[in-house]
């Protein structure tokens, strides 16, 4: 999934649409919120293709600097809020659905491909959430959701700090044809959701990067929520400290980005990225706002931790980052001083309910929704089947996908700017046919696999579309 950030950057000469203004408008319009029982009927697969064309709207408008629209839509129908709702409740569908359907050992689908747009369906939200976050009336019109917000991002955000502190990143190389035919399709998807829950978390980063842009002017609930509840400073020094988006491996540095590993040249090692950067903003923001320095209480456990950070605050990092010199001077003054706790104020604290209510309505049904939703959402017949195939090809447009792909293809032999692609399953790419021939004995099989798939799609569509006699 191509990053908001990516897309503002990048230039268009002729920007692709996907929604016309008055369709935009429609989608938006009809948004709503799904109980957790109906995940992935008929209406809720029908609200998660809107969602998809939106994301990439956003995306394309994002790049081409005219987002204005999809955010006045989003603010005017107060949808921020079901956004909100909606992605919570896949959260939790995940957390308690999906591992009763893994251990289910009679359910053996046709197609496991209904249930990974479910899985699919909480990056899609956080994804455009991420782009429109940017915006200062999103922010705003997020209301009392602001809360779940927030302890979304948490919740997010503590599992990666844990799972980096001991070393679970998960695993992002490409899966060889062989581990496809290994793998039940159920086993697949487990390691599919792992490598999507690792992305949605670095995105939920961003999200409270911007959530603290507009520290000033959040509900006093909200700001107490990020500091003292979940004390979210001390977790952002966590994730400065072990850096989950970067690794060592066969002794070459590599760092996360675009949706992708890629390997740090030596020259950049220095350089900081955009997740570094989303991380220092959200640490400025928490630590230097007066708002904050009145609230939050730098006892001895959170003043240690905080002082952690003059380790990492160097003269490279200050140049790239400015104002990490006023950080830096603050550190510097804390470490001399022991500050007097925050006065205690008596306030009615307004606390989060989307995923409360949702657990509390569901409490005790998991098994029997499982059951329900195998029975009549994730065994679909073949017809179904050919019908998802063909609204699902008319949604991803092969021209609007690769304008939102933020790095110009490589060759897949020398890494090379690449402009030819395997003409049969249109996966790989190559700089000249000498690479092309040179990689055909690896790539045969994956080829082979994708081009049978892709066929079989075509087919289907075609049956599909077909006039009945």
């Amino acid at each position: 999934i191509a990053t908001a950030s990516v897309a503002r950057e990048a230039a268009m000469e002729e920007p692709l649409a996907v929604l016309l203004p008055g369709e935009a408008e429609i989608l938006v319009r009809e948004l709503k919120s799904f109980p957790l029982r109906a995940v992935g009927d008929h209406g809720w697969f029908r609200q998660h293709e809107y969602i998809e064309k939106l994301n990439m709207q956003a995306l394309l408008s994002a790049s081409a600097g005219h987002e204005q629209l999809l955010t006045e839509l989003l603010v005017n129908y107060a949808k921020i809020p079901t956004l909100v709702e909606e992605l919570i409740t896949v959260e939790i569908w995940k957390q308690k659905i999906f591992p009763i359907l893994c251990r289910l050992k009679d359910f053996k689908p046709k197609s496991t491909f209904p249930i990974y747009l479910v899985l699919h369906h909480e990056a899609s939200i956080i994804n455009l959430l991420e782009t429109v976050f940017f915006h200062k009336e999103i922010c705003d019109s997020a209301e009392d959701t602001i809360l779940d917000l927030i302890d979304y991002s948490h919740r997010k955000l503590t599992l990666l700090a844990a799972q980096t502190a001991c070393g679970k990143i998960p695993n992002q190389k490409k899966l060889h044809p062989e581990d496809l035919q290994n793998a039940s399709s159920m086993q697949e998807l487990k390691k599919q959701a792992e490598i999507m829950e690792y992305d949605i978390s670095l995105k939920a980063l961003s999200v409270l990067r911007f959530i603290t842009d507009q520290i000033e002017s959040l509900p006093v609930s909200a700001v107490t929520r990020m500091l003292n509840t979940h004390n979210f400073p001390c977790l952002l020094v966590q994730l400065v400290e072990h850096c989950p988006w970067s690794c060592y491996e066969e002794g070459k540095l590599k760092k996360y980005e675009n949706g992708a590993w890629y390997v740090v040249p030596p020259e950049d090692h220095i350089k900081m990225t955009k997740l570094d950067g989303q991380v220092w903003i959200a640490l400025y923001n928490l630590i230097l706002s007066a708002e904050c320095q009145r609230k939050y209480n730098l006892d001895n456990f959170n003043k240690s931790q905080l002082l952690k950070l003059r380790a990492f605050l160097t003269d490279v990092v200050i140049d790239q980052f400015p104002n990490l010199l006023e950080m830096q001077r603050f550190l510097s003054h804390l470490a001399v001083t022991d500050p007097v706790p925050p006065k205690k104020e008596l306030i009615l604290e307004q606390v989060p309910v989307i995923w409360d209510h949702v657990v509390r309505e569901n409490s005790g049904k998991w098994q029997a929704i499982a059951k329900h939703q195998v029975n009549n959402m994730f065994s679909p017949s073949e017809e179904e089947l050919r019908s998802q195939a063909c609204r699902w090809a008319q949604t991803y447009n092969l021209d609007v996908i690769e304008a939102l792909i933020p790095d110009k293809p490589k060759c897949a032999v020398c890494g090379s700017g690449a402009a030819k692609r395997c003409s049969r399953c249109r996966n790989e790419w190559y700089c000249r046919r000498e690479c092309q021939v040179q990689h055909w004995q690896k790539h045969k099989k994956a080829c082979n696999l994708m081009a049978d798939a892709l066929k079989k799609i075509e087919d289907d569509i075609k049956m599909q579309t077909k006039p009945t006699e």
